[in-house]
């Protein structure tokens, strides 16, 4: 059935019952349109198009028609021009090649008397004209922004902005026109006007400089719409043309930032809008948040700006939930200006943070913390943990690092700040970071007045609470290293802790962790290291033989790490003499601020204090490196090690505290030995010798990579007082430095690592001699270009490793080579678990031909378990 009213359509496609019916059906009317249209019926082409739209609006396919619209528009009569124009506008975009046909009969409807159909083409060609279009037809819009008509002049404007976004070049040519739209009596002209002077000043500095000098008749026409009695055409609840007033405060934001004559010219009327404007119609509340926002981003007065946060200050206590919200974001940003001002709504942004909405809640906790200085963070603090108690779980994990960033730099005393992180890990010990625990910990060693105040609380907590991850950590770290502070007991001021705790109640304790539910692999190498520690803290026999007979239900586990831990441990009791000091407690740990990646206060809580240190400096390289590879995690603690060409095994800097805490309990990073341990390092090689040492050892130097080393092998610790052998393939390209690699006269396989830009790395690998946990790796640079080819200079080259295994590079023999030259670098990689060698790499360098060249790439060429 043929429908030729669009009525007609509309009702037979409602009457379907199902989508297939309704597919019928407009296929059926897509059919008789498409050969309408063949057979050039133009008596029905109007009808055709107007079903055709509607078809289009339902989502089926109307491209057919486009060649039609572009007709109706060509067409005489209005009817079809409006018909063909909203079908042209629906149906095709800037990108259709059909579009150039539009633009013979855009020009001459643009040049029409009728005022109407002038407005249809500048209707369609500021929704679809494209910038060819643009610059054909620039000329023309410019001409009907001076046209006598108001009604021409609205429409002009407002495609002139059109024409400006798709080709910028061309704002220059509107600049004289708009300035005259400013002094325009009619409220549509003024409004298209001012949209379009504020879409040239975002785009231009120029223009903008050139229209701050129109700022006093924008304060004029601002001033008129807030003075003016009722006018029944432009009233809105009561307020003047609420839409001029906020496209006014707009324009006056922009013109009047980072200017003070402008900023001056505005403060009065700004003033007076906010003092005037009724507060209780959402209309109101949107022109005094346009006013807050201008006042905030233009150097206004303190006086305005006082008042411009009070506004928001009643925002908050508004029902809306939007109005809070829009309140609470602006106040953020707010901050840095008068934090002081906004310290006064302290208790309302408090109450947000229990609010049903929770993007409020967000914000409100993003502000809260922003709030917290030196003054304020006792009471902060206490209602920030009161909601972390009740906060949903998708905050914890921020929470608990603000509060504890902001802790360890406002707090009054070092108790309180200790009080107010065991409070954190009691509420959410299973969403603190690492970085966290690690802080704790070393503020823990550095305070050795309150250690046994510690251990004690956290003996007690761990009696009442074992299913918080961080908190049980920490609890058998701090019983582990203080575990002889915890029997002798004592009080401290008011707190009830001079309770009693006997050698086994501790020991009884931490059985009952391992045998709880929460026991997990981390948790349980952390408890075996404890025992073993706290068998040099306690007297009593009986407790050495309990730890002994735990020790030994672990010496079968199907964990390895756990087992190897247990065995050691075990035979580290047939040392006696020399266990004490293996055992000793760790060294106190440097205080120094802690740095969480994406999570930092608010810079304005910072700066509210003069006695904080200054921000630490940014990421090294090897962070920088480690990021980009995306081997490191997000808290800063590094599950890979890399290296730079410096002779050291693991990066110094902020993460070795946490290298520490995660060396002792169960981390697969092993970081530099502690000074006060260093007699021990030597007994220790000579205990687990059997794990690949050869011979006695020797007394280890003081550098942190031999200490290392001498863990994963005692032969290099064992040479670590004599000169250290030159390894064959140094040998190799030291006699050869000047010409063919050293690899190729060495006798070992070589592997292609990199080549590009006449730029090339070869890789040596060769077991080393003393041990063969450890594989000596020669990298060969060599540049192919001929000798007049230039010189490769600025050679970095990076490596990083996977966490089972540890590197150390030395300094390569020489950072710029000429052409047909060669450089090298050798790579020691202790592999002790004889996983793949697995390398990513970062290649910098600077040819003459290439520039600079910064790239990443990765090797994993060695054949499996031969190194």
């Amino acid at each position: 059935m043929v429908f030729y009213r669009l009525k007609d359509l509309i009702k037979a496609i409602r009457a379907c019952k199902t989508h297939a019916d309704e597919r019928a059906v407009i296929q059926k009317e897509s059919a008789f349109i498409r050969t309408s249209f063949k057979e050039e019926n133009t008596e029905l082409r109007h009808s055709n198009i107007s079903k055709l739209l509607y078809i289009h609006m339902l989502g089926y396919p109307a491209h057919f028609g486009q060649i039609e619209c572009l007709k109706l528009a060509a067409s005489p009569l209005f009817s079809d021009k409006r018909l063909g124009y909203l079908g042209t506008m629906l149906l095709l975009d800037e990108n259709q090649e059909v579009l150039t046909l539009l633009t013979n009969s855009l020009k001459n409807d643009l040049n029409h008397a009728n005022m109407y159909i002038v407005g249809l083409a500048l209707c369609t060609m500021g929704n679809i004209a494209s910038a060819e279009m643009s610059r054909d037809l620039c000329s023309e819009v410019e001409k009907l922004l001076g046209s006598s008509n108001m009604y021409i002049r609205k429409k002009a404007a407002l495609c002139a902005i059109r024409i400006i976004r798709k080709v910028p070049d061309l704002q220059e040519n509107f600049i004289q026109r708009s300035s005259s739209l400013l002094n325009d009596r009619n409220h549509g002209v003024l409004l298209s006007g001012i949209t379009l002077i504020t879409e040239m000043c975002l785009s231009s500095h120029e223009t903008l400089l050139h229209f701050r000098k129109a700022v006093p008749v924008l304060v004029r026409h601002l001033k008129n719409l807030v003075s003016a009695g009722f006018s029944a055409e432009h009233d809105v609840t009561g307020v003047t043309d609420p839409f001029l007033q906020i496209k006014i405060l707009r324009l006056l934001r922009i013109l009047g930032k980072d200017d003070v004559e402008s900023s001056e010219a505005m403060n009065d009327i700004l003033a007076q809008v906010a003092t005037n404007t009724e507060s209780s119609k959402n209309v109101g509340n949107s022109i005094l948040y346009e006013t807050v926002l201008t006042i905030m981003e233009t150097p206004s007065d303190n006086a305005l700006r006082v008042l411009a946060i009070n506004i928001l200050g009643k925002f908050l206590s508004n029902r809306d939930n939007n109005i809070r919200y829009v309140a609470l974001t602006t106040l953020n940003k707010s901050i840095s200006l008068d934090v002081n001002a906004v310290q006064r709504h302290r208790n309302i942004i408090l109450d947000c943070l229990r609010d049903a909405d929770i993007s409020i809640r967000r914000r409100a906790l993003e502000l809260s913390f922003s709030l917290i200085n030196e003054s304020n963070v006792r009471v902060l603090t206490r209602e920030l943990l009161a909601f972390l108690e009740i906060a949903d779980n998708e905050f914890k994990p921020s929470m608990t690092t603000k509060i504890c960033l902001a802790a360890e730099r406002f707090a009054p005393n070092k108790r309180w700040h200790i009080d107010t992180v065991l409070r954190v890990l009691k509420l959410a010990g299973n969403y603190v970071r690492e970085e966290m625990l690690a802080a704790f910990i070393r503020l823990v060693t550095q305070t050795s007045e309150l250690q046994g105040y510690t251990v004690q609380k956290l003996y007690s907590a761990l009696k009442e609470d074992i299913s918080q991850e961080s908190l049980t950590l920490a609890g058998v770290w701090v019983i582990g290293e203080y575990g002889d502070i915890l029997v002798q007991g004592g009080s401290y001021e008011e707190e009830e802790l001079a309770k009693e705790v006997s050698e086994s109640d501790v020991i009884e304790l931490l059985e009952s962790i391992l045998a709880g539910p929460f026991a997990n692999q981390i948790l349980r190498e952390y408890i075996i290291t404890a025992l073993m520690k706290l068998t040099s803290r306690f007297s009593s026999a009986s407790s050495s033989e309990k730890v002994k007979q735990m020790l030994a239900g672990f010496s079968t586990s199907i964990e390895v790490e756990i087992q190897q831990r247990a065995v050691e441990y075990t035979n580290l009791f047939l040392y006696d003499d020399i266990r004490p000091a293996v055992l000793e407690r760790m060294p106190v740990m440097q205080i120094k601020e802690t740095v969480v990646a994406g999570e930092r206060l608010n810079s304005a809580a910072s700066g509210n204090t003069s006695s904080q240190s200054a921000a630490p400096a940014g990421p090294s390289d090897q962070d920088l490196l480690l990021d980009l590879m995306g081997i490191g995690t997000s808290g800063g603690t590094t599950n890979a090690q890399i290296s730079t060409g410096t002779p050291t095994i693991s990066g110094s800097g902020p993460t070795n505290n946490v290298d520490l805490l995660a060396d002792l309990f169960g981390g697969s990073n092993i970081s530099s030995p502690p000074a006060a341990s260093k007699p021990s390092a030597a007994v220790v090689s000579d205990l687990f010798s059997g794990l690949g040492s050869t011979g006695a050892a020797s007394p280890p130097s003081s550098g942190a990579s031999n200490n290392i080393l001498d863990l994963l092998g005692g032969s290099m610790a064992a040479t670590a007082t004599s000169p250290t052998p030159t390894p064959p393939a140094v040998r190799a390209a030291s006699a050869n430095s000047n010409g063919s690699a050293g690899s190729q006269n060495s006798g070992h396989k070589t592997y292609p690592v990199y080549s590009k830009n006449g730029f090339s790395i070869v890789f040596t690998p060769q077991r080393d001699s003393g041990n063969p946990n450890v594989v000596n790796i020669l990298a060969t640079f060599h540049n192919n270009q001929n000798v007049s080819g230039g010189v490769i200079s600025g050679i970095q080259f990076h490596a990083a490793v996977t966490k089972t295994q540890q590197l150390q590079m030395r300094p390569a023999s020489a950072n710029e080579i000429a052409g047909g030259v060669n450089a090298t670098q050798l790579l020691k990689i202790a592999n002790p678990q004889k996983t793949p060698v697995r390398l990513r790499l970062k290649v910098v360098y600077t040819t003459a031909n290439h520039g600079a060249v910064d790239e990443l790439s990765e090797f994993a060429g060695f054949p499996e378990g031969a190194y």
